[in-house]
């Protein structure tokens, strides 16, 4: 299965997943990258899986049904507000796209919405995970509708999977997460490598993502709440020199990331 970044917006991933002629996209919110990638490639559409619904995810999806009818997975606590969905899922469902030949694993990763999800499963022998808008590389999603709890337990799931798992995220969001998570853990020697590397990309306006999961271990600060530095760092800008369990400096960090 090849799997081909589509962009929308200013920063938004579609992921386009290849087998063949047969395409299924993640996250369309735009139909016109989808459609435009069908056309120069000679593919069909064959299905549509959603994360959660903001309609950066979700906005094309109506226009790309126009186009052609293809089942629509996404979250069954946000089918309200995804009315467009055919297959709700929920926490350990199982996707088969035989057309792909591919089967996803769905994940609750709730936090960024309540009902977010993650899919994960299998391209190249690797691990693969689309998680929308719950971790970025080198960061996390915004905790708009969830707790701090929730999205702490939603990113550890996604930590517990294997360490060369690919993580595909939705948006290009990687060198100003690193900026910040410089500010967190500036002495991490992994952290400082891969903003270079990530810098040189960006230059030369190449994608940062999908990145690879034991990177995210070893330099997202969203990940590292038992790192020394990290926990230093959240009860300094809390103010607060009790903090000492994960949850809590996670929400820490996730805090001074809204003002930063």
């Amino acid at each position: 299965m090849e799997i081909s970044p589509l962009h929308a917006f200013s920063d938004n991933y579609i992921w386009a997943l290849r087998q063949g002629d047969k395409v299924a996209v993640v996250d369309p919110g735009e139909a016109g990258p989808v459609l435009d990638y069908l056309q120069q490639t000679g593919t069909q559409l064959c299905a549509i899986l959603i994360t959660h619904r903001h309609n950066d995810h979700i906005g094309g999806v109506s226009e790309l049904l126009a186009h052609a009818a293809v089942p629509v997975y996404g979250p069954a606590a946000e089918q309200a507000k995804i009315n467009m969905l055919t297959h709700t899922l929920n926490d350990g469902d199982t996707v088969k796209l035989p057309a792909l030949d591919a089967e996803f694993q769905v994940l609750d990763v709730g936090g960024h919405t309540l009902g977010h999800i993650a899919y994960v499963g299998k391209a190249d022998g690797h691990t693969v995970v689309f998680c929308g808008d719950t971790l970025f590389a080198g960061g996390c999603g915004r905790i708009f509708e969830g707790t701090p709890q929730q999205m702490f337990a939603s990113l550890s799931k996604l930590a517990a999977l294997p360490a060369d798992t690919r993580v595909y995220c939705a948006h290009e969001y990687t060198q100003s997460n690193l900026k910040f998570a410089m500010a967190v853990e500036p002495s991490n020697a992994a952290l400082q490598a891969r903003n270079q590397a990530v810098a040189r990309l960006r230059a030369a306006n190449l994608a940062t993502v999908p990145s690879l999961l034991a990177d995210e271990l070893a330099t997202n600060p969203f990940l590292r709440s038992t790192a020394p530095e990290v926990i230093a760092a959240a009860r300094q800008f809390s103010k607060d020199e009790t903090l000492q369990e994960p949850v809590q400096i996670f929400a820490a960090i996730r805090e001074w990331k809204n003002v930063f």
